[in-house]
């Protein structure tokens, strides 16, 4: 009898201990910044408490949620490091705020806010302010400057999400998705003026899988920029302008370098920006290369070389398709491919391309490309 009320009170015990697990787990699944001594006052410095509560967070057997309520929250340099235990959520309903009056500690980090080696991460919602202006100013005055930091990176991230996100006054690059699987870019805004310099709203490089939809992006430089080994990348529903328009390259700047291919623009506005689609290269010998890609359903208003292949040595570019293309150009060529003599481009399609200049047809220009043409061609084709 004895015996049977001692294995009793071990089960219950050892339920208990579960129980208390399951409970541990269950509070960790969401972790509020402020628990751990972060202030939405935008001036009290919180980065240890992001920290904190994001050691808790990946740490969790669970899935988690690092919760970031309405306020300002100021943030240095920081790095979110992987492998986390599950999948992690960040949800922010507030601002994060970088120090306006320090760019040098900022922009000599080269990165902002950094997220690494992450396997089911998720970045919803909030506004991040990177306060870019002193840095954009000592870039413009020619005098000695750091090199800038991104605001958001998703270094070697699996399986990701950034949904909802406001990007405003980068110092340098807005989003930088580096060697990552899978991931969803969607209903992002970014924001700089069109003169701050190095702003590129979205950039995707030694990655698979990448979708970006919703994005409407106002920059200094490229809207989209497609950097060496970038495979599989979606691009739907995208606003451009004021920038530099969406842009494959720079390409060929290393002689072994990692191509590009299976890319697609569709649904796209361009608004007054000074290139719409682009491909450009070093003008350097490379082994890298442009590979199938369709830039489909895009309207141009007011663009500078709308339809642009900058290539004077390298890389390869073949299987490049143009479609449905149409709206006004804001210099008379309209169409301009500049390919090399010794690697031409070859596979080049136009179809359904109506460009106009001044309520007149604009004009195109080709050099050492071969290709085919379908449909109606404004500007008449020079392949």
């Amino acid at each position: 009898m004895a015996y049977s009320r001692r294995l009793i009170l071990i089960g219950f015990g050892m339920s208990l201990l579960v129980w208390c697990f399951q409970l541990s787990n269950a509070v960790a699944s969401n972790v509020n910044v402020m628990s751990y001594g972060a202030k939405p006052d935008g001036k009290t410095e919180s980065t240890k408490a992001f920290l904190k509560a994001w050691g808790v967070v990946c740490g969790s057997a669970a899935a988690a949620t690092m919760y970031i309520p309405k306020g300002r929250f100021l943030l240095k340099a920081v790095e979110f490091r992987g492998p986390c235990r599950n999948r992690v959520t960040v949800q922010i309903d507030g601002t994060l705020v970088a120090p306006a009056n320090n760019y040098w500690g900022l922009g000599n980090s080269g990165y902002w806010i950094l997220f690494v080696k992450i396997n089911r991460l998720a970045v919803y919602g909030g506004t991040i302010d990177a306060k870019g202006a002193a840095f954009w100013a000592c870039k413009t005055s020619g005098k000695t400057c750091p090199v800038g930091a991104r605001s958001l990176t998703f270094n070697w991230v699996n399986d990701g999400i950034v949904s909802g996100l406001t990007s405003i006054n980068s110092q340098a690059t807005h989003l930088v998705i580096n060697s990552c699987n899978n991931v969803v870019v969607r209903n992002v805004r970014v924001i700089a003026p069109d003169q701050s310099p190095n702003t590129d709203g979205i950039h995707v490089q030694g990655s698979t899988g990448v979708t970006i939809t919703g994005a409407t992006l106002k920059t200094g430089d490229d809207c989209i920029s497609i950097g060496p080994g970038t495979k599989n990348l979606f691009m739907k529903n995208i606003k451009c302008g004021p920038g530099h328009g969406v842009s494959i390259g720079s390409l060929g700047k290393d002689t072994k370098e990692a191509g590009v291919e299976n890319v697609t623009l569709t649904n796209a506005v361009l608004s007054g920006s000074d290139n719409g689609v682009r491909i450009k290269s070093w003008a350097r010998p490379s082994n890298s290369f442009v590979t199938n890609v369709l830039f489909q359903n895009i309207i141009m208003s007011n663009v500078k070389n709308p339809i642009m292949i900058d290539q004077n040595y390298c890389p390869n570019n073949k299987g490049l398709t143009y479609r449905n293309i149409k709206g006004t150009s804001a210099t008379p060529e309209a169409i301009t491919f500049d390919c090399s003599s010794t690697k031409p481009c070859t596979g080049i399609r136009l179809q359904d391309i109506k460009l106009t200049y001044n309520n007149k047809a604009a004009t195109s220009s080709c050099k050492n490309i071969r290709g085919t043409e379908a449909g109606l061609l404004i500007p008449d084709s020079c392949l």
